[in-house]
C-alpha cells in the first residue's frame, strides 16, 4: 500500500455526527472488489441529488474542496456495517486523512489497513481544526506521522497519538500482505522442510 510519510493538502469540514458507512458508501456500490472507481460514489447520496445531478450545498461538491485530501469529522466517524469499501471510497476520491474525536473500531483498523490515516483528537482540538477547515481555499492543513503532528494554517500545531506498530505500518506502506511477505525467507524455509519431511503431500 502507498506509504503515509507527511500530507499537506486542503482540509473539508464535514460538520455531520455519527456517519456511517453506508453514508459513506451506499450499499449499492458494494458489487465490485476493486478498489478502483469507487471515489465516484464516495457520499453519493449528500453529492448527488435523485436526478444525478451534483448538490451545490455538498461540502465536497464546493469548489474549494473538491481536490481535499483531508476530512475534519464530527463524533463516531465510520459506525455502521464493516465494509472494506469505505475505506477504499475515500481513498479512491483522494482522502488520506480524517481527523475525528472517535472513529468505530472496524473503521478505524481499516483505515490502517488500506493508507489512510485516522487521527484521533479531544473535542477542543477538533473544534479548532473544524474551524481552519471552514476556510474553503485557506483551509490547509499539515500532519507530520513521524512527529505526530497537525500544523494549521496560522502555524498552531495539535500534536496526536498513534498506536506505534500502526504508525511503522502506515510509514513502510505494509499492509497485512506487505507483513507476511517480509518473512518470505522463513515461510519459504518452513515449505521447503515441510516439503522434504512430508513428500507424499
Amino acid at each position: 500500500m502507498q506509504k503515509f510519510t507527511s500530507l499537506t493538502g486542503v482540509a473539508a469540514p464535514l460538520e455531520i455526527r455519527n456517519v456511517d458507512t453506508d453514508m459513506i458508501i451506499p450499499k449499492q456500490y458494494l458489487k465490485t472488489i476493486k478498489r478502483t472507481g469507487l471515489g465516484a460514489g464516495l457520499f453519493a447520496e449528500l453529492r448527488y441529488k435523485d436526478d444525478g445531478s451534483e448538490n451545490p450545498d455538498f461540502v465536497l461538491n464546493r469548489p474549494a474542496y473538491r481536490k481535499a485530501q483531508i476530512l475534519v469529522a464530527e463524533d463516531n466517524f465510520g459506525c455502521g456495517s464493516s465494509r472494506e469499501h469505505a475505506p477504499w471510497a475515500l481513498l479512491d476520491f483522494g482522502i488520506r486523512c480524517v481527523i475525528s474525536t472517535s472513529f468505530a473500531d472496524i473503521f478505524y483498523n481499516n483505515c490502517f489497513k488500506n493508507g489512510i490515516l485516522p487521527i484521533k483528537v479531544s473535542p477542543q482540538d477538533l473544534e479548532k481544526l473544524m474551524d481552519d477547515a471552514r476556510r474553503g481555499a485557506n483551509a490547509t492543513l499539515s500532519i507530520d506521522l513521524e512527529k505526530q503532528e497537525i500544523r494549521g494554517p496560522d502555524g498552531g500545531v495539535i500534536a496526536f497519538e498513534i498506536d506505534p506498530f500502526r504508525k511503522h505500518c502506515l510509514m513502510n506502506g505494509l499492509d497485512d500482505i506487505g507483513l507476511s511477505l517480509k518473512k518470505a525467507d522463513k515461510i519459504e524455509s518452513f515449505e521447503t522442510k515441510a516439503r522434504a519431511e512430508r513428500p507424499w503431500h
